[in-house]
């Protein structure tokens, strides 16, 4: 048996392969003795793939690429958690209209709030100075400001955590080489969209702070940059989830059929509608425009309703007036809930379109179960939209609604990262 195994063994200990593996002895390593001590090897008794991996690393090594992977997939999962957080947040802020309680915007000093009653009437005095105060809220008590204030000073710092969340592991990972280099653009940028994200929100309460002495409406932030913010935050919400999904989750090898394309292309289109109409959301709360209408299906007592085209010229009732934003948003959800199949034979929900196509192409368990939850996200979304306008937008209700997109969007995402093709 010794005869067999052995010429084997010696062989495999003698390859050059081998010998990358093995610590390389040193004359003075030799010693003799049996006292049991294991010593630290010194620089040049490491093997040729450690002393390899040290000089690159500068002292560390490297996790292997998938654990690696899992790990950062897991972390812009966290991250787009927080941002969901935000937004969230930022709607329950819009809703009880509390988002311009706070007049001015500093990085570190707001972070403490208001402790003593000269500081919170202090704090009060500096919001007397401006339209909402002068015009909305006049008779307001320094308790209720108190609370208006609380929900934005919530909302920036989430914002401030939000942003932690993201920069700090990236730099920590950034140094670990756990990032390659396809990755490390992707954090960049979701790093500067979450730094952008910050301004752009400032940006947007400036707009409520201007004095505007030839307008009789309300004081309010201007529905462009409100859009804007929300979707800078979409953004990155969908960018940070797309990216964790496709670290996470394990990849499809579909067959590449033209059923399959259809169903790829399609879920693409969807998922750009509920974008959209979630997009579109922030002009009805920007002008309010839920509660001009508070009927369905119809506007009132008609289909279309006359007061359509008010503002001169035309595209500008589109984004700013009230009546052609809510039916704008309601057109959206017609979109996403009434579009033409593939093959043209009737009108049909668009995700429930998706989901048929989906059961006429063998797909995995996993994506089956993606499109079903986008189906149920889909009709309950639409039963809290119409409710919310029924109700005449209540705040617990329409903040559900607001995250019911969330939701919804994210349904559309994972269905979409299902059917992902894979790179050659």
């Amino acid at each position: 048996m010794q005869r067999l195994l052995l010429p084997p063994l010696k062989a495999l200990l003698g390859s050059p392969g081998a010998r990358l593996l093995v610590p390389r002895a040193t004359p003075g390593a030799q010693c003799g003795c049996s006292c049991g001590i294991r010593r630290p090897l010194r620089p040049g008794q490491y093997s040729t793939v450690t002393e390899v991996a040290l000089q690159s690393g500068k002292g560390s090594v490297s996790l292997p690429s998938k654990a690696a992977e899992r790990v950062v997939g897991q972390w812009l999962l966290v991250c787009s958690g927080t941002v969901a957080g935000a937004v969230i947040l930022g709607g329950v802020t819009r809703l009880t209209e509390s988002g311009l309680s706070m007049v001015d915007w500093h990085l570190i000093k707001e972070m403490k709030p208001p402790t003593s009653q000269e500081e919170w009437e202090a704090e009060f005095s500096k919001y007397q100075q401006f339209p909402e105060f002068k015009i909305l809220n006049h008779d307001m008590t320094l308790a209720e400001f108190k609370f208006i204030w609380y929900m934005e000073y919530s909302h920036r710092m989430w914002g401030r955590i939000v942003g932690l969340v993201y920069i700090l592991p990236a730099a920590y990972f950034w140094r670990k080489r756990w990032l390659s280099s396809g990755m490390k653009v992707r954090v960049l940028a979701l790093c500067g969209l979450v730094c952008f994200q910050g301004l752009l929100g400032w940006y947007m309460v400036k707009s409520g702070l201007e004095e505007k002495p030839d307008s009789h409406d309300i004081p309010r932030v201007s529905q462009y940059r409100l859009a804007a913010h929300l979707g800078s935050a979409l953004v990155l919400y969908c960018a940070s989830l797309w990216t964790s999904l496709s670290l996470l989750l394990p990849q499809h090898k579909l067959p590449e059929t033209c059923q399959l394309l259809w169903l790829r292309r399609f879920a693409g289109g969807t998922a750009g509608l509920v974008f959209l109409t979630a997009l579109s959301g922030a002009f009805v709360a920007g002008l309010d425009a839920g509660l001009v209408y508070n009927s369905f299906p119809k506007m009132g007592e008609s289909w279309i309703p006359e007061d359509l085209f008010t503002f001169s010229p035309v595209l500008r009732n589109v984004f700013e007036n009230p009546t052609m934003v809510q039916f704008d948003h309601r057109v959206l959800v017609v979109l996403v809930i009434s579009l033409s199949s593939p093959q043209g034979i009737a009108s049909v929900t668009a995700i429930t379109a998706l989901y048929f196509l989906s059961r006429r192409i063998p797909l995995p368990r996993r994506t089956k179960m993606a499109a079903v939850t986008l189906l149920a996200l889909a009709y309950t979304q639409v039963v809290l939209g119409i409710s919310t306008l029924l109700m005449y937008v209540p705040t617990p209700l329409a903040a559900t609604h607001q995250s019911g997109s969330l939701a919804l969007l994210s349904g559309a995402l994972w269905l979409m990262n299902e059917l992902r093709r894979i790179p050659k």
